[in-house]
């Protein structure tokens, strides 16, 4: 079988502090398959050409401002994925597509803080890619080209949040507060479209969704998830299991795999 690929919500740094969101990341680890290797896509790197992180071990990259000193003493020192690097180069190298290297950007926040949950023991190889574009199509034929990595048992991982406006976040409200209706709405429409598997209306979400723009006033965050639904369209179909839902300070967390 190929490997599954996700899409989840990722959270702040201080998703480390929330018992509840960590078990669930935890939980979902157990029923996964050991894979080869990770290559994630976080909604914290746009750059084109599509470009690929370090494959030397370059540090974290501490892509937030503001937070007690503790969230940037964390390390996360997986193994870097030179032959996976390679292998994405290969697959995605052709004309009108080059793909380039940075071997100083180490994992972001979008990254690393759910693979420290996910795999804490950082002993899998992870390699991070940029988002060329934040254009739905563009983002799902760059999936259907990274199909066939999942049958050398890499797992495509997708890291953004299912609803992302900060203006919700009222940190006097608490971490579990009742979400504000667009951010509920878009939830339940992202579900139903999903289990669906209404790719047209997901590709097209910013005029099928309630609340979209709302939901996500710019669209980076969701925008992962499109590169995960071509990679799985490509090489098994849409057949799909929400494993975290529920909210946090008025977002989304709702993440799923597929395969």
């Amino acid at each position: 079988m190929p490997a599954p690929v996700l899409y989840l919500s990722h959270g702040a740094p201080p998703l480390a502090d929330d018992r509840r969101w960590t078990t669930e990341l935890a939980g979902w680890s157990t029923e996964l398959p050991t894979p080869t290797n990770v290559l994630v896509v976080s909604a914290h790197w746009e750059d084109a050409p599509t470009t690929l992180g370090s494959t030397t071990g370059a540090p974290l990259t501490y892509d937030f401002w503001g937070f007690p000193q503790r969230y940037y003493d964390v390390t996360y020192d997986a193994p870097p994925a030179p032959a996976l690097a390679d292998e994405v180069t290969r697959l995605l190298t052709g004309p009108g597509h080059a793909v380039h290297r940075d071997e100083a950007r180490g994992l972001d926040h979008g990254a690393y803080v759910p693979l420290k949950e996910l795999f804490p023991d950082a002993d899998v190889p992870v390699l991070q890619m940029s988002m060329p574009t934040l254009d739905p199509r563009g983002l799902f034929e760059l999936g259907r080209r990274l199909a066939p990595l999942r049958d050398a048992g890499t797992l495509i991982v997708g890291s953004g949040f299912t609803t992302h406006n900060l203006r919700w976040f009222d940190p006097r409200a608490g971490s579990d507060a009742v979400p504000p209706q667009a951010s509920a709405e878009f939830d339940h429409w992202a579900r139903e479209a999903v289990q669906a598997q209404d790719l047209d209306s997901l590709l097209d979400f910013l005029d099928k969704a309630p609340a979209a723009r709302e939901a996500h006033p710019r669209t980076e965050h969701f925008a992962p998830l499109f590169v995960t639904l071509g990679a799985a369209y490509e090489s098994g179909g849409l057949d799909n299991r929400s494993v975290i839902d529920g909210f946090w300070f008025g977002l989304s967390k709702r993440s799923w795999q597929f395969g």
